[in-house]
């Protein structure tokens, strides 16, 4: 394996250049390409793909093209989730997605965080931060979660929303930044 690569798995600063990180987006680039390509109603060959692409993938799980993502092997999807359009899943770190949950259309899950120092920034160095999607989320339409952010279980993130910071289980979070603004039942 590449040294940035280990950096990347490590949760360090790592350049993006690597050969083996180049590798391994060129394969997730053909597995969405060909998971985005299959026409709607072959349910099938879209989970064969979805196994061959995430780390580990439930049953019953449901991603409507077009999807992309950075490596798709730091991925883990639990049962029954459903994945609206246009989702964007950066996995530079891993991405626990739990079992039950709804994801809107034009979500991004963003676990790459650039580094503040202008010079280290333009050299390209970024460091993964882990994102943990408990059961029975709601993630409504063009919600973004940062990176090294965790969201409790049956918790609701409304449309629009930018999640920055964890979210506890059960609550409603609504804005930018998302703030909790009452218990659910």
């Amino acid at each position: 394996m590449g040294e940035h690569k280990d950096r990347m798995l490590a949760g360090d600063w790592y350049l993006p250049g690597d050969p083996d990180l180049a590798d391994d987006i060129t394969r997730r680039a053909e597995l969405c390409a060909r998971y985005n390509a299959i026409p709607w109603g072959a349910r099938g060959d879209r989970a064969a793909i979805l196994k061959e692409l995430f780390g580990s993938v439930g049953e019953n799980v449901r991603i409507r093209p077009p999807f992309e993502c950075d490596y798709g092997t730091y991925i883990t999807v639990g049962d029954n989730v459903f994945v609206n359009v246009n989702a964007v899943f950066l996995d530079a770190a891993p991405i626990t997605i739990g079992s039950d949950v709804q994801i809107g259309p034009n979500v991004q899950l963003v676990t790459p965080n650039h580094e503040m120092d202008h010079e280290r920034r333009r050299e390209g160095w970024e460091r993964g931060e882990p994102i943990m999607i408990g059961d029975n989320v709601w993630l409504g339409s063009g919600v973004v979660v940062c990176p090294g952010v965790t969201i409790g279980e049956n918790t609701v993130v409304g449309a629009g929303s930018v999640v920055v910071k964890d979210l506890p289980a059960g609550v409603l979070a609504v804005g930018n930044p998302a703030r909790v603004v009452r218990e659910l039942p």
